[in-house]
Order: C-alpha cells, then sequence, then structure tokens
C-alpha cells in the first residue's frame, strides 16, 4: 500500500505521477457530500440522541415533504444565531435542494440543535440578508469559510454567487 500525505490542503502520493499527484481536501469532501450514505451519517447521531456530540453549530432540521407528506431530515450548519429563539442556515446546493423546496411549500418543521428540540417556522432571507449574514460568518469563522467555500464550489464545480438562507423562527406553545 502507498502512502498519502496531506499538504497545504491537498492529498499526495508518491506514486501517483506529477500531474495527478494532487487531490484537494475539498475533492474529497465534495466527494462525500455526493455521497448520499456519507453526507446523512450526522443524522444517525441525531437519531439515536446523540446530537450533543456535534455541538451547537450543528441542526437537524425535520421538516414534510412537499410532495409525499412523509417526514424529511437534513442535517446543517448553523451560520448565525441572530437572537436566543432564531437561527439561521445556508443552502450550499442553492434552491434546488430538496429541503429548501419542502419548505418553501411547508415551513412549518422541527429543529433539533445538541440535545434540544424546537418547533420553528422557516423564513426566507432577501439576497441582500443572506450576503449581510454570510459576510459576517467570514468575519466570524475565516478558517471555516475557506474550507467551506471549497468544498462548495468543488461540489457546485464553479465559484458561489450567492449562497440562498433560511431563517428559522422558534415557535412557542
Amino acid at each position: 500500500m502507498s502512502a498519502h500525505y496531506c499538504v497545504h490542503g491537498q492529498i499526495t502520493s508518491p506514486s501517483m505521477s506529477k500531474s495527478s499527484r494532487r487531490v484537494s481536501v475539498a475533492d474529497i469532501a465534495a466527494s462525500a457530500l455526493r455521497n448520499r450514505h456519507l453526507a446523512r451519517a450526522p443524522l444517525w447521531l441525531y437519531e439515536h440522541g446523540l446530537g450533543r456530540l456535534l455541538g451547537d453549530r450543528f441542526v437537524m432540521l425535520e421538516h414534510q415533504g412537499r410532495t409525499t407528506g412523509h417526514t424529511r431530515r437534513v442535517c446543517l450548519e448553523i451560520i448565525a444565531r441572530p437572537t436566543s429563539d432564531s437561527l439561521v442556515v445556508a443552502s450550499g446546493f442553492g434552491t434546488a435542494s430538496q429541503w429548501y423546496q419542502n419548505l418553501r411549500a411547508q415551513p412549518a418543521c422541527d429543529l433539533t440543535v445538541g440535545a434540544h428540540r424546537h418547533a420553528a417556522t422557516a423564513e426566507f432571507l432577501s439576497p441582500a440578508q443572506s450576503q449581510r449574514t454570510l459576510t459576517e460568518y467570514q468575519r466570524r469563522h475565516p478558517r471555516a469559510w475557506k474550507q467551506l467555500r471549497a468544498v462548495l464550489e468543488s461540489t457546485l464545480g464553479g465559484p458561489i454567487e450567492d449562497l440562498p438562507m433560511v431563517q428559522f423562527r422558534f415557535t412557542h406553545p
């Protein structure tokens, strides 16, 4: 088995030709995002009461399928927390994401952050609001943004023009 090395975010192997030697970490992560089983792996933690292991930067969103009405789940990174009873996520795959389209049809949903579950309502941010939120995220988490941007651009096959964002407001009984 040949050795692989990670140098400046690139995976290399001595047995690879010089022209094909570098595979970026972003390319590997993008491949993982395109693999349904790997992309859905964090859901297992939430479904088994272990969501707290992912901390408070991730949320499991439970929403209704717009066609089937079945409960759907997705794990997303929290981009911002504007108030104590709201949070914002970005749709890395744009408005074509199934969860995004499902929320357009039915904005009522449930969120699990860590071990805490909340009923919520989705509100779609304007492009200007999304850009302000993204700029603030980049300021607060420059290293995370650099990696996330590379992964999204590799996955999408081009530069990120804008990221649609959704703000969830917790509903209290």
